[in-house]
């Protein structure tokens, strides 16, 4: 029995996770050295676990210091006290983005893709306004916003434990002018300096200290926005054309709240102990890696009712983990729900027949989420 598969080598995982609830909510993978936790009640404890920390990538020396800068400094990779600063700062970032309203970015976006009728969704929308609409919010010229989104697919691998020579050539060669363009641009906006201030202020230390930490975490946003705003949109669209949950704006943003838990884009995350600790009777040792099965604990009997099922009304559809809980969780969380809802909602007001042209979904061959590889639809007004 093996706890790590890629997503685009099994049909249904889910069938896997109910097996693991009901036989082993934690369990000990001897072949991978991995504790994997699958029910929701165990799940939501090690999220919550102060001595579950999330862990690091390893030090690689064949990347550059600008890649090394961004690594050092994302929220998503920090512990204590470092995370609380960088997620300060991250959140003060959220707090001063621009409302930027989707519709003419999606419209011209399908406009320059459809072709007799048919798009590919995931190529041509879902790759493409997540990040838009963060750098939009942020008033980036026209010209970063090419160079980055050109870039940023190749980029996200940053994010990856081990990378190939390949990736890495790609990451060394982009990092500095990826770092630089976020530094010079962030520089020039009117609460740049608020935002250095309060947080250097705050915490007692280096306003130079707060710059890398503010460009690193922007750059983040914009890799999380591909990878998990990608997914989302996806994984909703397929979710509403399945189920035809379309009334009103209300209805479509309870769907994107179900799809959340029930075809999340994330599967898991990791954590590794820093203590000693025992979960469902099992002793999880100081050092041990711990896969926390996310999209699992999503369909746990125990805690939704008529789990297997997409049901938009279901009252606690909101409790899903698929964004973590406490101190880690992610901050683009109403953000990412936000930008989903009003594009379906523009998606399903402007085009009144939306069909899938395909059944047989293909997946990223990726372990930690599952994310649609093509989606192809046609549209008619």
């Amino acid at each position: 029995m093996t706890t790590l598969f890629l997503q685009s080598e099994i049909k249904n995982p889910y069938l896997f996770y109910d097996k693991m609830i009901a036989k082993n909510p934690v369990f000990w993978d001897e072949n991978s050295k991995i504790w994997a936790v699958y029910s929701y009640e165990y799940c939501a404890e090690i999220l919550k676990n102060e001595n579950a920390h999330i862990p690091k990538l390893p030090f690689n020396p064949n990347l550059n210091r600008y890649a090394l800068e961004i690594i050092d400094n994302l929220a998503r990779l920090s512990n204590g006290v470092q995370h609380q600063i960088t997620r300060e700062t991250t959140n003060t970032l959220f707090s001063y983005m621009k409302n930027v309203g989707v519709d003419s970015i999606l419209k011209e976006l399908i406009n320059n893709e459809i072709n007799q009728n048919q798009i590919n969704w995931v190529d041509s929308v879902c790759k493409k306004l997540p990040i838009l609409t963060v750098l939009k919010s942020f008033d980036f010229n026209e010209n970063d916003c090419i160079f980055i989104l050109e870039k940023i697919e190749s980029f996200t691998k940053i994010m990856l434990p081990q990378k190939t020579e390949e990736q890495i050539k790609f990451i060394n060669e982009h990092a500095e002018e990826f770092y630089l363009k976020v530094e010079k641009h962030i520089s020039t906006l009117e609460f740049y300096e608020t935002l250095i201030f309060k947080i250097a202020e705050k915490h007692n230390i280096k306003k130079e200290e707060i710059i890398p930490i503010a460009v690193s975490n922007l750059i983040g946003l914009c890799i999380q926005s591909f990878d998990a705003g990608r997914g989302l949109l996806s994984n909703s669209l397929l979710q509403i054309l399945q189920n035809k949950n379309v009334k009103d704006k209300t209805e479509i943003e309870k769907s994107v709240i179900e799809t959340l838990r029930f075809d999340p884009p994330i599967h898991n995350t990791r954590r590794i102990a820093t203590e000693d600790f025992v979960i469902d009777e099992s002793l999880i040792q100081k050092g041990n890696a711990i896969l926390v099965v996310l999209a699992s604990a999503n369909r746990d009997a125990e805690k939704f009712e008529n789990a297997p099922n997409f049901d938009p009304h279901r009252k606690n559809n909101h409790e899903n983990l698929t964004f973590g809980m406490g101190g880690h969780e992610c901050l683009a969380k109403y953000f990412s729900i936000h930008l989903t809802t009003e594009t379906l909602w523009f998606l399903f007001t402007n085009y009144k027949t939306i069909s899938l042209l395909e059944n047989n979904i293909q997946y990223e061959p990726l372990i930690n989420a599952r994310l649609p590889k093509n989606i192809w639809i046609s549209i008619y007004n």
